[in-house]
């Protein structure tokens, strides 16, 4: 059987097929929009061009799989749609517009499925994981494989640098700001005394980070193994604004063209959450919320 699972972030749009049958799933295709929904909320509310632009994806989406003959779609949204103030409305909207039934996930929930899709793909069974997606963040800390703590925080790459960055690339004074941002609005007060030396990321925001990580350091580009400290190098070498040089321009457009403008904002975050919890390596993870959402909400129902 195909099942399709379609992610409707803060920034991205993605569907993923997989064939599940008796044994591991496995992703045969993945598809991604860059919609930037987060960017369409106004005073905590979605906009009526944001709601277009989901229909217009998922309609697309739909299409294809039409042609396809595949009947098995799950759709769920996250931070941007949830945390509107007419999220109700505007979900309804979609549902009416695109035929596609949509789930509104909670932030417990979201951080639940990112720990068992990421923690199928990580050898060490304790730490701290970190989801930045453009319009929240979540933390899941665990140890032996079972969660002790999990939170969703209000703030996402895209979130973050909405109204605070005027070009592509923030400038050195931007990215103060954002970090004052992320300091201020990044609540946690209830984490402290918690140190997680090690972290697995997940998200756009690590993926992005990975590439160019890899690129800047002369490392294969299949590791996933981050230094923490060299990561949070990367903000001061590329925060130049439109001033960035042509050679470092091009390592981002290489490393992952479709985040340029959220992977700095991105890197404050973690960078933020880097300092609080004393981390010293990250690995990313290329499983998170989607392979979760298979795991626990299709495969396990029909076991």
């Amino acid at each position: 059987m195909i099942q399709a699972v379609i992610d409707i972030g803060s920034n991205t749009v993605r569907m993923a097929l997989y064939e599940v049958g008796s044994g591991c799933p496995e992703q045969l295709l993945k598809r991604k929009q860059i919609v930037g929904l987060a960017s369409y909320v106004k005073d905590g509310v979605m906009q009526e061009e944001g709601i277009e632009k989901a229909v217009s994806v998922l309609t697309e989406f739909k299409d294809f799989l039409k042609r396809l003959s595949i009947k098995n779609i799950a759709a769920f949204t996250t931070a941007a749609l949830r945390n509107a103030k007419n999220s109700r409305e505007a979900v309804s909207r979609i549902e009416e517009e695109t035929g596609i039934s949509i789930r509104v996930l909670s932030g417990d929930e979201e951080a639940l499925f990112d720990f068992v899709g990421a923690t199928h793909d990580v050898p060490e069974d304790s730490g701290l994981l970190i989801d930045i997606g453009g319009g929240s963040t979540e933390l899941v800390l665990y140890e032996k494989k079972e969660i002790k703590r999990q939170t969703s925080l209000p703030l996402g790459s895209l979130a973050l640098r909405t109204g605070r960055v005027k070009a592509t690339l923030p400038t050195p004074d931007e990215i103060t700001a954002m970090r004052k941002t992320a300091e201020n609005e990044l609540d946690l007060s209830t984490w402290s005394g918690i140190e997680a030396p090690f972290i697995c990321g997940i998200g756009g925001t690590f993926k992005g980070a990975r590439a160019v990580y890899n690129s800047c350091f002369g490392l294969p580009a299949d590791n996933r193994v981050m230094d923490t400290e060299k990561l949070s190098e990367l903000l001061s070498r590329f925060a130049l604004g439109d001033n960035i040089p042509e050679g470092e321009l091009l390592v981002l457009l290489r490393a992952d063209p479709d985040r340029i403008h959220t992977l700095l904002p991105g890197l404050v975050i973690a960078d933020t959450l880097f300092r609080h919890f004393g981390v010293k390596q990250a690995v990313y993870s290329d499983s998170g919320v989607r392979e979760g959402f298979l795991y626990s909400e299709i495969l396990s129902k029909k076991q």
